[in-house]
């Protein structure tokens, strides 16, 4: 015969309370700190330095993100809802033109505004199935955009899909290159591409101004001092 059960006492349903509310600060102070990692940097921080800027150690760390591409998508899942919502917003403007540049400005411009979401851009994450459905809905997106643009006869007939890749990955360089020392020349790069697909006669959006010499050279100073991301580091024993 089965003995009846035994309530638990308060303290026990406290304590475990507590350890639950502490498990989810934890998770919380990993994002915040991943997020201010991976805006500032890029991808190439490891784990054990998010595990520093969190500080929480890095068994705490690994319980709540058993991978780092785990981490890329819990911290950049609301970048990609907007992502993908950029290009619903594009397809809404009647003038295919202006839908196809608005819709390329506006993700450069959200490259500029997080190195780490630069980087997501270029890279693909089989595993994260959230994050991939985002890529495609927004894909299938520009799709319709540069049909619209190429009929409208405005987008060069020689513009592919593929280009865009080819922007986001030029313009992910250029903006950890010139970082705080020159961050507005992506726009630029961004307004000499948007030249370059246009048909001839096409008006295009005005060029920026070019970065100062002296930015330029702080730059290129910047760039020779940093360490490549592929790099082996000392803490990356918690990456996978």
């Amino acid at each position: 015969m089965t003995p009846p059960s035994t309530p638990r006492d308060g303290t026990a349903v406290a304590h475990e309370s507590e350890l639950r509310a502490d498990a989810e600060r934890n998770r919380e102070r990993v994002i915040a700190a991943a997020r201010r990692l991976y805006a500032r940097e890029g991808l190439g921080v490891s784990m054990a330095a998010v595990a520093r800027e969190a500080g929480v150690g890095k068994a705490t760390l690994s319980r709540r993100f058993a991978t780092r591409e785990e981490l890329i998508t819990t911290v950049f899942a609301d970048r990609m809802d907007g992502y993908a919502a950029a290009v619903t917003t594009a397809l809404a403007d009647p003038d295919p033109w202006r839908a196809f540049t608005g819709y390329v400005h506006t993700v450069c411009a959200m490259q500029a505004a997080d190195r780490g979401f630069a980087d997501v851009l270029t890279m693909t994450f089989p595993a994260a199935k959230a994050l991939e459905a985002r890529r495609a809905q927004a894909y299938h997106g520009f799709l319709e955009l540069i049909t619209r643009a190429k009929n409208s006869g405005h987008l060069d007939s020689e513009f592919t899909d593929q280009d865009m890749p080819m922007l986001l990955m030029a313009n992910a360089g250029v903006i950890a290159a010139t970082a705080d020392a020159a961050p507005d020349s992506w726009q630029r790069l961004v307004a000499y591409m948007l030249r370059a697909f246009a048909t001839p006669g096409t008006e295009t959006p005005p060029l920026p101004p070019a970065p100062t010499p002296r930015a330029l050279y702080r730059a290129m100073v910047r760039l020779g001092r940093s360490t490549p991301t592929n790099a082996p580091r000392e803490d990356d024993s918690l990456d996978t």
